[in-house]
């Protein structure tokens, strides 16, 4: 045992070099950065399902899992619209979620910002177009930021929040 303390004292602990950050993890600390310089606090963002076939769905529900872990970086789902600063909307907007996607939208407080995910929300997706959609997220309210993907990956959907906090900063200055 002193052999191996002596050893220790005379070397130092050996250990590997620390990995080069994955693009994720760069897309994390901008996305924390941006989310505490524009806001000062966490990001509360309202998820609206507007007619999709839940494939973002269950991309957006990746987002809070361990590995993305969308929470520790400030940014949290919220159940009340009059909580949320973002609106997060997935699917082309069929005709019987159009009323509700306006309530939902008019009841989020000013300054908000929507963010369009997956092919449906950019009106290019499978079910558009269709007799029973009224089109793309953008034909019924105002969009800040569309993401692409079908369904679009979990990197995606945090540039795209990435992105809607980024025009918000531009909007500041």
């Amino acid at each position: 045992m002193l052999k191996t303390l002596t050893q220790i004292g005379r070397i130092g602990i050996v250990t590997e070099p620390a990995p080069l950050a994955e693009a994720a993890w760069r897309v994390r600390e901008q996305l924390t950065a941006d989310i505490l310089g524009v806001l000062g606090r966490a990001l509360c963002i309202r998820h609206v399902d507007a007619g999709s076939c839940n494939g973002c769905e269950l991309e957006i529900h990746a987002l809070n899992n361990p590995y993305y872990n969308l929470e520790g970086l400030g940014i949290k789902f919220v159940a009340s619209p009059r909580h949320a600063d973002m609106l997060l909307v997935t699917g082309p907007v069929s005709k019987h979620m159009e009323s509700a996607l306006k309530r939902v939208y008019d009841a989020t407080p000013d300054p908000k910002l929507v963010v369009a995910v997956g092919a449906c929300g950019k009106g290019e997706g499978i079910f558009c177009p269709s007799y029973a959609v009224r089109g793309r997220v953008a034909d019924v309210i105002p969009v800040d930021v569309e993401v692409p993907g079908c369904p679009p990956s979990p990197e995606a959907l945090m540039r795209g929040i990435a992105a809607a906090i980024q025009t918000r900063t531009r909007a500041k200055a």
